[in-house]
């Protein structure tokens, strides 16, 4: 694969990053070995958050950043993500060109005089460097820090305690069959987190996933932080904060975030699932901050990939500028019930099927505000909004509905439900 990429980006030089997983250095000598093959210095960077690569790689100047890690999945898992010398992850259309270099074998292999050269270096000090020139921190914070037995394991603990915050680290031992808890930072998975900040009576209690790229928050009193509404929260500070702009999210966030982001003048956009769409989406429109309703955040003015540590150290300096605890600041953000079904529908049809359906959906519901075939079909209307899906992975199209109540929300899933399924039942 390091072959494929070293030819789609002409790289002279690319750079190996890797979580905490077992499988990780079986990975890493796969990936040296391709990019030494294809005349490309491979410098290695160890188990690094993939933030911190997708920043090395612009920082040093390389071609490509190549993170092995399978982000917030189980252990067994693992897989590369690849950055380009922007700090952006390969979209699709990259994707697709470095599979079809691998299919027909049309990557090149240096003569043996312009065998590339690794290294093995830990640079990760310039991502710590960069986040304390560019942020201090005036309160005393005491923060609970889990990092789940993750990439971030020691970075984060030892910046945080540079800008001057008590730290009591839980989870914080490199392993990567992740025993202590799932390596996606969830309510369920942070239970022993949030008992610990509130017996501690710590401020806040961050964790992270596998490789760094989300992070989950648990406040004082041990609750944790709805993921949409701090995302909803955090994007409306940033746009009271610029007097407007452009947040960026996808069509699975809840409409808080445009309730929020528009009452302080600003715009919401919104992408595909994934947060290689977003990111993309903000350097298209110049806009500052993005983000999904899973914890990953995007800080354009940093770098293009989501970054768990860095946004967990904003939230904790725009937690100082209002003025407000972690629980006050979610607080203000509105709270709407969320309902998902799944209906079962032939993998053959399943994409036609979603068309289809976004077509009846129209009159079912003649009173929609706007409608969106960005990633499946999306319909907002007057009192919330219905997405239709096909799954990526089974035979099944999925349904999520939000309402401004919970009547509202089951009186719009009932309405949709009805048309995929005789949709479904028609094509049989």
């Amino acid at each position: 694969m390091s072959l494929a990429v070293a030819k789609l980006s002409r790289a002279k030089k690319m750079l190996v990053g890797r979580d905490t997983r077992v499988s990780g250095l079986m990975f890493e000598d796969a990936i040296v070995s391709g990019s030494l093959a294809s005349g490309a210095a491979a410098h290695c960077m160890g188990v690094v958050p993939t933030p911190v690569l997708a920043f090395l790689t612009r920082e040093l100047h390389a071609e490509a950043g190549l993170m092995i890690t399978a982000s917030h999945n189980p252990p067994q898992y693992n897989g590369v993500k690849i950055f380009g010398g922007d700090s952006l992850a390969y979209d699709e259309n990259s994707q697709n060109e470095v599979e079809k270099i691998i299919e027909n074998q049309s990557f090149s292999y240096a003569d043996w005089q312009s065998i590339g050269q690794a290294d093995y270096t830990d640079r990760s000090s310039l991502y710590a460097e960069m986040i304390e020139k560019n942020l201090t921190l005036d309160k005393d914070w005491h923060v609970v820090l889990d990092p789940g037995c993750g990439a971030t394991f020691s970075l984060a603990p030892m910046i945080f305690k540079n800008l001057g915050c008590k730290v009591t680290a839980v989870n914080a031992q490199p392993d990567g069959f992740f025993p202590a808890r799932s390596s996606e930072p969830t309510a369920e998975s942070l239970n022993l987190l949030a008992r610990i900040v509130k017996q501690l009576g710590a401020d806040v209690g961050v964790a992270y996933d596998g490789d760094g790229d989300r992070a989950a928050f648990i406040d004082s009193g041990g609750n944790f932080a709805d993921f949409d509404r701090i995302l909803a929260a955090y994007a409306a500070y940033e746009t009271k904060k610029k007097g407007g702009g452009i947040t960026v999210t996808n069509v699975e966030a809840s409409m808080c975030v445009e309730k929020m982001v528009e009452a302080e003048g600003g715009e919401v956009i919104r992408t595909k699932v994934g947060d290689v769409y977003v990111s993309k989406a903000m350097k298209d429109h110049k806009a500052a901050f993005g983000g999904e309703p899973c914890g990953a955040w995007v800080h354009a003015g940093f770098h293009y990939c989501p970054d768990g540590i860095l946004s967990s150290l904003l939230l904790l300096k725009a937690l100082e500028q209002e003025d407000k605890t972690l629980a006050g600041f979610v607080s203000e953000t509105p709270q709407y019930p969320i309902l998902r079904e799944k209906i079962a529908c032939k993998n053959e049809t399943k994409q036609s099927m979603v068309k289809e359906v976004g077509t009846r959906l129209k009159t079912v519901f003649p009173k929609y505000k706007n409608s969106s075939e960005v990633d499946g079909f999306r319909l907002v209307l007057e009192n919330g909004w219905v997405l239709i899906r096909a799954s990526g992975t089974e035979p099944l199209i999925r349904l999520t509905v939000e309402g401004e109540s919970l009547k509202a929300a089951k009186k719009i899933m009932e309405e949709s439900a009805k048309v995929v399924s005789r949709c479904v039942e028609g094509k049989r």
